[in-house]
């Protein structure tokens, strides 16, 4: 597929056929593709949690949703194959800044005035996006709601260091997928946005 037309089909897939797993090498290229993303210094301040069988999803659902029955968005989104959670690793910044050639040794956070480490772990999010637009298969990137945090790395056994930035599922589209109201709003384009040469 040509790099314009993934980028025009790219949007956020929320309902999954549940009997059409993702292929095993479409997986790793999903991966693969992602640690591609750039990152500031070279830090590669990232992890993924792949999620594939029933019991790891229902765990990752479970430790990630509040009790009681699903609503139809979530319903949907529980069908997915395959949950990716892109982890941002914060320290790996601030150890890779206090080498010699950049010399920051104080490691102080201060010097950040964005957190490089959750922007450069989201570049690595829309590559896996793009990349299942390229394979033919849809994804959703969404939000691991701050509350569930503790419950999740309590599940998966993740370390402190290490931040989920959200979760990517992947799969076929289902049968229900449908245009997201907000889409009314339609897109806004290039000349609202842009600012050429100043604001």
């Amino acid at each position: 597929m040509e790099f314009t037309d993934v980028v025009r089909r790219r949007r956020m897939v929320r309902d999954y056929d549940p009997d059409r797993p993702v292929p095993a090498e479409v997986r790793e290229r999903l991966l693969e593709h992602a640690i591609r993303a750039p990152s500031a210094g070279f830090s590669q301040g990232w992890a993924f949690l792949v999620l594939e069988t029933p019991a790891e999803r229902d765990r990752f659902w479970a430790a990630t949703t509040g009790p009681g029955a699903p609503d139809g968005w979530l319903t949907r989104m529980r069908r997915a194959p395959l949950l990716v959670v892109p982890l941002s690793h914060k320290a790996a910044y601030l150890e890779r800044y206090a080498e010699s050639d950049k010399g920051w040794t104080d490691r102080d956070e201060a010097r950040w005035p964005v957190p490089y480490w959750d922007v450069d772990t989201g570049m690595a999010s829309l590559l896996m996006l793009l990349t299942a637009v390229d394979e033919g298969l849809g994804a959703c990137f969404f939000g691991v709601p701050p509350e569930r945090i503790a419950a999740f790395r309590e599940a998966f056994g993740v370390p402190a260091g290490y931040t989920p930035i959200g979760c990517v599922s992947v799969g076929y589209p289902g049968t229900e997928d449908k245009r997201s109201p907000s889409l009314n709003r339609g897109r806004r384009g290039v000349d609202e946005v842009v600012h050429r040469g100043s604001w």
